[in-house]
């Protein structure tokens, strides 16, 4: 037991002697925070164009950034609201969406392809 208790005092006391060396007392200082950036003044609107049209009795909304129709939201008299949305950034409306496809996203990722040259 002597043997144990002299051998694992001898692997533990160098350790132990390194890690509090001269500079165990001295922390590293702390660096600069870096500075803030500018704010953001390119002019660029953030809130959204809307234009309201009404035909009839139905609501329609246009929602522009920038100058570009980025989605449209049609309100008919009778039924939810749904919306025409710009995808790519075409300008052309790609997807249909009402209020009642909350929280029912389909997935569209592709699994496999073939190239049938």
């Amino acid at each position: 037991m002597s043997r144990l208790l002299g051998f694992s005092l001898m692997l533990f006391l160098p350790i132990v002697a390194f890690a509090a060396g001269p500079d165990a007392n001295e922390l590293a200082p702390v660096p600069e925070p870096p500075d803030l950036p500018a704010p953001v003044q390119s002019g660029e609107e953030m809130e959204p164009d809307i234009t309201i049209i009404r035909k009839g009795k139905d609501t329609i909304q246009e929602f522009r950034r920038n100058g570009k129709l980025y989605m449209v939201k049609i309100q008919p008299q009778v039924g939810p609201a749904y919306y025409m949305l710009d995808t790519n950034g075409d300008e052309q409306m790609d997807v249909k969406k009402n209020d009642l496809d909350e929280n029912t996203n389909i997935n569209k990722w592709t699994l496999f392809e073939w190239d049938f040259n």
